[in-house]
């Protein structure tokens, strides 16, 4: 097997700000980057045009592109309808923000979807969903859902419920070890339709979880990122670990995305650890092993 996607980072797994993060991204030997662009400096509304056309400028100038911005807005994705409005608009301005840096994909969390169709949550996030993949599909875009919440069968019953493939799917196999026990590699194959951006994770599951106590749920409880931390940080659900020390078989996980013909970014996610810069390094040196 030889892949020739091309290898990501998120530059904000570095916590060093952007910038410097674009820095540490070439450094490290990555092609491209994704960003987050909710708050702070990469909020849409804080960047003018002048200022997006020189962040392009500068990215480039390093060599590199954007794999994707992250959209994600927290709290329970589009589960709540009295939010979607304001989260739908924000989520909008992400996007156009993505195709002013020279991308076309913003992933994102919906929130968990629902096994009740006939349930309000999962008409308002359907709702949404509608809406979002209208806009993008205008553009010759896509909002990417996380896969993890939900097993991929049901997250493709979903996408399948939508009028356009404007919302896709954005790969992420550790959070289906993690959390929901899933194959990812029989998930790759069932999604195929809609994989646009993978991440590059992995990951040890130690026991079952309700995923609603990872990612939290609209009347459930609410979403406590600090919660999450400290399961992840005592191993009590589940561990994300570096490249090649958990329970995701690249190797199958990598010929499926080569037989489904993924041609897009394998991008290098790390949440947790005290070492970012090593372990991204360890993880690029990891993938050009398939390479």
């Amino acid at each position: 097997m030889t892949l020739s996607n091309r290898i990501g980072v998120i530059v904000d797994s570095f916590g060093i700000g952007v910038r410097e993060g674009l820095k540490k991204a070439k450094d490290v030997g990555a092609d491209g980057v994704q960003i987050y662009a909710v708050s702070g400096e990469m909020d849409p509304a804080a960047l003018s045009v002048s200022a997006r056309r020189e962040l392009k400028d500068y990215i480039a100038s390093l060599g590199l592109e954007i794999s994707a911005l992250c959209g994600d807005l927290g709290g329970h994705g589009f589960q709540d309808r009295t939010a979607n409005a304001d989260k739908v608009e924000k989520s909008k301005r992400i996007l156009d923000l993505a195709l002013d840096l020279g991308t076309n994909i913003v992933t994102t969390h919906i929130g968990i979807v629902p096994e009740d169709e006939q349930s309000e949550v999962f008409h308002s996030m359907q709702s949404a969903c509608e809406e979002l993949g209208q806009y993008a599909k205008s553009l010759n875009a896509y909002f990417a859902i996380e896969t993890g919440p939900e097993r991929a069968a049901h997250l493709k019953h979903f996408l399948d419920s939508l009028s356009t493939n404007g919302v896709s799917v954005n790969f992420d196999p550790a959070n289906m070890v993690m959390v929901t026990g899933d194959d990812p590699v029989q998930g790759v194959h069932l999604l195929k339709d809609y994989i646009v951006h993978t991440h590059v994770k992995d990951g040890i599951r130690f026991r079952e979880v309700d995923p609603r106590e990872v990612y939290g749920a609209l009347g459930f409880e609410p979403m406590d990122h600090g919660k999450i931390a400290q399961m992840v940080s005592s191993s009590e659900i589940f561990k994300e670990v570096p490249l090649g020390e958990g329970k995701v078989p690249f190797e199958a996980y990598f010929a499926a995305l080569q037989e489904i013909g993924y041609q897009g970014y394998l991008t290098i996610e790390r949440e947790v650890g005290s070492q970012p810069e090593i372990d991204i390094r360890k993880a690029v040196e990891f993938i050009r092993r398939y390479k």
